[in-house]
């Protein structure tokens, strides 16, 4: 670009020609600055909708796992309340044969 310019200015023209040769130099330049903005312009919507699926499909893939993690947790916590629950209840059962077995060793006692 600066070549150009620098060739116009130093060519053996008339200031009438000089003058037109760069306006239409600074057109060819102007309309090149056009597309080149168009196509980044092209480019940049192409990158940004790009970028829009695949965060789409990130939330969509966090949302599932998030999913399938609270099942699992779920699970996990019914399965421990079911387990003292059981644990509960086989202590309390062990409490009461123990109570029957202090019980039945007094009435033992009593009739020695």
């Amino acid at each position: 670009m600066i070549g150009a310019v620098l060739a116009l200015l130093y060519a053996p023209k008339s200031g009438k020609e000089l003058r037109s040769d760069l306006r239409e130099k600074a057109d060819d330049l102007l309309e090149g600055a056009d597309e080149y903005l168009g196509a980044a312009q092209r480019r940049a919507g192409a990158v940004m909708s790009e970028a829009k699926k695949r965060s789409e499909t990130l939330v969509t893939d966090a949302k599932k796992k998030a999913d399938s993690l609270l099942v699992d947790a779920e699970r996990v916590l019914t399965d421990a309340k079911q387990k003292a629950t059981g644990a509960v209840e086989e202590a309390g059962r062990v409490k009461n044969a123990v109570k029957a077995g202090v019980e039945a060793f007094k009435e033992e006692r009593r009739r020695s």
